[in-house]
């Protein structure tokens, strides 16, 4: 068994200003915001949440302008929905279906966000105009903020 990571400074802040919230559209809201103003490499934060089966629809996001509607059998989002894997895309161009929101993206990492029951609620989406921006170290981190946050 390996041990627990310690948590970072951003999983803390997190954790302290989504205690005791039961809404998920304000925790969504709260993740984006801290997210994109914690690292330079963020320039897109941001959910797809789970409106329809089969279909994300836009959330709570910092940023330019994202895509409205995403179906889960389209672009990045779409596969960390339908698969339930983590997408860490180290170049959008090289994605087979990747949709363009913002020309300027290069590189993006996409979660899966579940609740305590594993239903899923949506998508965490954050892109990079940098090539290559995102590691393993951060998925990991991301993906226990989001356990943390909102269960699953």
């Amino acid at each position: 068994m390996t041990e627990p990571q310690p948590l970072t400074e951003i999983e803390t802040r997190i954790a302290a200003l989504v205690a005791g919230e039961e809404d998920v559209i304000a925790k969504m809201a709260t993740v984006a915001c801290e997210l994109f103003q914690s690292d330079d490499r963020f320039d897109w934060v941001g959910f797809y949440r789970v409106t329809a089966p089969g279909m994300l629809k836009i959330g709570p996001y910092q940023g330019g302008h994202g895509c409205l509607v995403i179906p889960f059998d389209k672009g990045v989002c779409g596969a960390a929905a339908r698969t339930g894997e983590v997408q860490l895309v180290d170049d959008v161009d090289a994605f087979p279906g990747h949709i363009a929101c913002s020309s300027s993206t290069r590189s993006e990492i996409v979660l899966p966000v579940r609740d305590d029951t594993g239903a899923l609620l949506g998508v965490l989406d954050i892109d990079s105009d940098r090539p290559a921006a995102f590691t393993g170290a951060d998925a990991a981190m991301l993906e226990r903020m989001l356990t943390a946050t909102f269960g699953g």
